[in-house]
């Protein structure tokens, strides 16, 4: 495997994840869709891109309401996705190929078609009735309390069969599970086992944060900063702090039995800790220690802050409270606009594509890419006519929701559609995406993707990159630096983030030390002075 340094039981520390959203990857069978034996077609790219393991997002049997975050059979493949032996059979290519498999677990709520909740809902008196979180009205009939959905409006969804509420943090077809109930946890559970057993390497948690909620439903105060930046404003979520629906101490104990069924098959897992202005303590709580999750991410790096204080802060931040704990990086994913778009002018796209991969595998930590992104795909342009997204639907036009991100990778533009399918794709293939198309990509020294892969292979190679120590220097406004370090080696790292030329003044020892010419981009030396480019960026060995 990739990064063969890394002990077998601790692959996943400083390991490069590739996130795949299977609709959009690649098509098999000509319906539009991408599914489970396109990305098992596409395996020798991914390799070729140097990563350690996929992360494979949700391909369960689902009504598609929410594109298979809204599980209506846990055990099972959605059809439109293949069948449990093309898992099966993706599974083993991928390790034939040393990638590790990690796929997506949504357990913090289910379809509401999905024979549990079908349960729940029919009586007050049923085995499962207590499976879900149901809410007496109050006096006026109205919910139980201020919580709101992410996705828009109340939490809190009138069922007229049992006549009361239930919770629901993302759209009404999404009920929340009542993990204060130990049989839901085992169920779960029951639900891990059943994927480690098919030979899974991990998981990516979702909504981690979301499992458990305050029970006596006390209504969520104002809110007094904003979070992680990637809320809309035009969405009203971001207006209450968060304090008791979500979040709650409850949810350790429960993470503790989740790594107990994780270390019987040497697996790991990753959490996504959702919107909150505590999200790094709560990655903390999350990961502190041997009997917690191996890592967590939060959306931190996922919004539009883009300078050199935001990014210390949120890496010095994160090993403050975590001492012992480790974190993977990401700057984009299916749920944020692509960050070449969130963060370049028009004319800087592709040198912000090459400085973000640059300073994201420089940084302590695991790393996730989200398919695309080493092309430098910006943020794709659609229509209202053109949606899928409820999101997008539910705030147009201010906020156009996340399809943007998910448009079907562009393999090769000189074939039908991109070479992702021979029928009509489920979203457009970008225009805009086409001249920086896989295969062209591949015969262009330069390309974005190139250099992804010189990155990524030179990461792998150094042990000081993959777990060494990380201190950051002082440095000007527009410039982040940082220290790598471990026993045998010292590495200065320097990112220029301005639209503008900038000098730094090389530290002792480091004056006349080598360059590592992969991690660096627009670069001289003048009288004891890095020149950077803009966006340029060095790499000094000792």
């Amino acid at each position: 495997m990739q990064g063969a340094n890394k002990k077998s039981s601790e692959w996943w520390r400083g390991a490069t994840l590739y996130q795949i959203y299977p609709r959009s990857f690649q098509d098999s069978n000509g319906d539009g869709i991408g599914d489970l034996n396109g990305i098992r077609a596409r395996l020798d790219e991914v390799k070729a891109l140097g990563v350690d393991g996929i992360w494979v997002s949700p391909f369960f049997k689902s009504p598609m309401k929410d594109f298979g975050y809204d599980v209506s059979d846990y055990k099972d493949v959605d059809p439109m996705f293949g069948t449990l032996e093309d898992f099966d059979a993706m599974v083993a290519d991928c390790h034939e190929r040393g990638i590790k498999v990690v796929i997506d677990l949504v357990l913090s709520h289910t379809a509401d078609v999905h024979p549990w909740f079908k349960e729940s809902r029919s009586s007050r008196d049923n085995d499962k009735a207590d499976w879900f979180v149901w809410a007496e009205p109050k006096d006026d009939g109205t919910p139980p309390n201020n919580w709101l959905s992410v996705f828009g409006g109340s939490s809190w969804e009138w069922d007229s069969r049992r006549r009361q509420y239930y919770l629901h943090n993302f759209l009404a077809s999404q009920p929340d599970l009542n993990f204060h109930n130990r049989d839901v946890q085992d169920a779960v559970l029951n639900v891990a086992r059943f994927w480690l057993e098919r030979g899974v390497d991990g998981f990516r948690l979702d909504t981690i944060n979301y499992y458990f909620h305050d029970q006596k439903l006390r209504s969520n105060p104002p809110a007094t900063k904003s979070g992680a930046n990637t809320v809309p404003a035009v969405n009203p979520y971001g207006r209450q702090k968060h304090d008791f629906d979500k979040t709650q101490p409850e949810n350790i104990d429960f993470l503790k039995r989740f790594r107990s069924l994780l270390n019987e098959f040497d697996a790991f897992a990753v959490g996504e800790v959702g919107d909150e202005e505590r999200s790094l303590q709560t990655m903390a709580d999350y990961t502190s220690g041997p009997d917690l999750l191996q890592m967590c991410y939060s959306f931190e790096l996922l919004g539009t802050q883009f300078n050199p204080d935001h990014i210390r802060n949120t890496v010095e931040g994160f090993f403050k409270v975590a001492k012992d704990g480790w974190p993977c990086w990401a700057f984009s994913n299916h749920d944020v606009e692509r960050h070449v778009t969130r963060w370049a002018g028009h004319d800087e796209e592709q040198d912000v594509a090459k400085f973000c991969i640059a300073l994201l595998a420089s940084l302590r930590g695991s790393l996730c890419l989200y398919q695309g992104e080493e092309l430098g795909l910006t943020e794709a342009v659609l229509t209202f006519e053109q949606l899928q997204d409820p999101y997008g639907i539910r705030f147009w036009p201010d906020f156009k929701g996340r399809d943007g991100c998910r448009t079907p990778y562009p393999w090769d533009a000189k074939a039908q559609n991109a070479a992702f399918t021979d029928g009509k794709p489920w979203l457009p293939v970008s225009p805009e995406h086409l001249p920086q198309a896989l295969t062209q990509s591949s015969d262009d020294a330069g390309s974005v993707l190139n250099h992804y892969r010189t990155v990524l292979k030179a990461r792998n190679a150094s042990p000081c990159l993959l777990s060494g120590s990380l201190d950051f220097v002082e440095n000007g406004s527009a410039i982040l630096a940082f220290e790598r370090a471990n026993d045998n080696e010292r590495r200065l790292c320097v990112f220029n983030f301005a639209s503008i030329k900038e000098r730094y003044a090389i530290p002792e020892p480091f004056n006349g030390a080598e360059f590592d010419h992969v991690f660096t981009r627009g670069v001289s030396v003048e009288k004891g002075e890095l020149v950077i480019e803009p966006f340029g960026y060095a790499m000094l060995k000792l």
